[in-house]
């Protein structure tokens, strides 16, 4: 098995693995559509036979879970024994491609080159590993459901920007059920991530329902790294497709028979709606979109002569192959590799606001996924720590359970401290010191901002302290930084109205501020 001493695959492929497994495709069909060998698929469902779980179980296991259900610690071989070996492979193809010779005669040859080296079964399944037998020319054979293509036309098409009235090039997505030809294209401003995910999304649900697999090209925003047998997916495409419940298969480098059908897509894409569209006119996107969408529609309802049949009217059939749609959109996240401060506590760089961690992670690397409305903290598969996503820059965002024990009997304790010494100024201010001890989880700052607050006691004397204390009060904003702004703009020296009338609503108002 391919992953005994080496990487083990990716959980989301083996999720897949065991998908398409429960739906009764073969191995070697599984293999070729998740681009794996078929010796790894066939090792891992024959592991699988032998856990005694039933697939729906396994899949609602976390990736942490699945990894050590499927690969508990395992014995290495040595890199010196492992190099040997594959540095005789390439003489062993040449002497198989000789008229009577087997791998037995291979193997022998090898034994004697190397009498500590590898038995006969350990030499087969790396030889395996090694060799690809990549057939010259290859039919692809489409089934119903099974994969969908997607790619970007060379050409762009003008477009006109409704802000600046700058004309811009938009990049054209396309992609294409295989079995169907069912076609989806849009013009988008880049082909970022962000705007590819969009459009793979964008096409799922234009086919209303999802593919086994999504054959993209080696783009940079869908493919991380390259590599003939294992690619490794963007964060957020792979993201994208566990999400949706599908996998993504990178087309081969130089494998144009892998994409034909998004290639050909590409040729009647520029015939049928490039040659449509207005030549000195350039729209705005949405409107571009709308034109695009409707020359799309001619030609998924053009019929094919060699079918008989329309892609319309094939979707229309592929369409209860495909799997459902599920209730929400993907949520693009951002990854990042950080490490766990003293503070038990995060840094996120584009917001400067801190999220809490176990503190047993202090000074070890974890992986700090965002998206517009969540923060997640992962050691490993693990998910440590989860947080709404709060933009309050130089603020923290504490459970209080991830600090260690002195922590918690610090914030459990030590605020009397203050209330005491508040109190003992006036009675507003230890309200006001209190409501700021409320609002800060985390202690250190709380602290922090009681202690600056107290200090102005002795700066601008008590009764200047009392009065902003009060006007803070009044409007409930609570922290250091709204003394400091009240006595510096000296709003404590105005006098107001005890009984003001009511402030209207209005957008400029501004909320709590620290």
């Amino acid at each position: 098995m391919e992953t005994m001493a080496n990487k083990s695959i990716e959980m989301s492929k083996l999720r897949q693995i065991l998908r398409l497994y429960s739906k009764g495709i073969g191995k070697q069909k599984i293999a070729d559509r998740l681009g794996s060998s078929k010796n790894t698929v066939k090792a891992y469902i024959d592991q699988f036979s032998k856990l005694g779980t039933t697939i729906e179980e396994a899949l609602l296991l976390s990736d942490l879970e699945l990894n050590n259900l499927f690969n508990p610690p395992r014995i290495e071989y040595t890199s010196e024994r492992v190099k040997a070996l594959y540095e005789f492979f390439p003489e062993a193809v040449k002497e198989l491609r000789r008229k009577g010779v087997t791998r037995m005669h291979v193997y022998n040859q090898y034994k004697i080159r190397h009498p500590d080296g590898f038995a006969t079964t350990q030499f087969y399944k790396h030889f395996a590993k090694w060799s690809t037998r990549v057939k010259t020319t290859m039919h692809m054979e489409h089934v119903a459901g099974d994969k969908a293509f997607a790619d970007y036309a060379g050409a762009t098409l003008p477009y006109v920007d409704e802000d600046t009235g700058e004309i811009l090039s938009a990049q054209v997505f396309v992609a294409i059920l295989g079995w169907s030809q069912y076609a989806y294209v849009e013009a988008m401003r880049s082909q970022t991530t962000e705007d590819f995910i969009s459009g793979c999304e964008n096409a799922m649900h234009y086919f209303e329902g999802v593919p086994l697999a999504w054959v993209p090209d080696n783009l940079k925003s869908a493919v991380t790294k390259a590599n003939k047998y294992e690619p490794t997916l963007n964060e957020n495409f792979k993201g994208l497709m566990d999400h949706y419940g599908s996998t993504g298969m990178p087309a081969r480098s130089r494998k144009p028979q892998d994409k034909a059908h998004v290639e050909n897509l590409v040729k009647l894409v520029y015939q049928r709606i490039y040659a449509h569209l207005p030549v000195n006119t350039a729209l705005p996107l949405k409107e571009l979109n709308a034109r695009v969408k409707e020359l799309l529609e001619a030609h998924n309802n053009t019929p094919i002569k060699a079918l008989n049949a329309s892609r319309t009217e094939r979707w229309m059939m592929e369409k209860n192959a495909l799997n459902p749609l599920p209730p929400t959109r993907f949520e693009l996240r951002t990854i990042r590799q950080v490490t766990v401060q003293k503070s038990c506590h995060v840094l996120l760089t584009e917001d400067k606001h801190y999220y809490s961690v176990p503190f047993q992670l202090i000074g070890k690397k974890v992986k700090l996924i965002y998206s517009r409305s969540t923060v997640e903290i992962y050691d490993n598969y693990r998910l440590v720590a989860a947080h709404q996503r709060i933009k309050s820059s130089g603020n923290y965002s504490t459970i209080r359970e991830h600090l260690p024990a002195d922590y918690q009997h610090v914030m459990a304790c030590n605020p009397d401290h203050y209330i005491t010494k508040a109190k003992a100024i006036d009675p507003i201010v230890e309200i006001y010191v209190r409501k700021v001890l409320e609002k800060k989880t985390y202690p250190q700052q709380a602290f922090k901002s009681c202690d600056g607050i107290l200090a102005f006691n002795n700066k601008v004397g008590r009764d200047r302290l009392i009065k902003a204390c009060k006007r803070g009060h009044e409007i409930g904003h609570y922290g250091y930084k709204v003394i400091e702004s009240i006595l510096i703009r000296g709003i404590d020296q105005f006098e107001f109205d005890e009984t003001p009338d009511k402030m209207p609503a209005h957008n400029n108002i501004r909320g709590n501020y620290d």
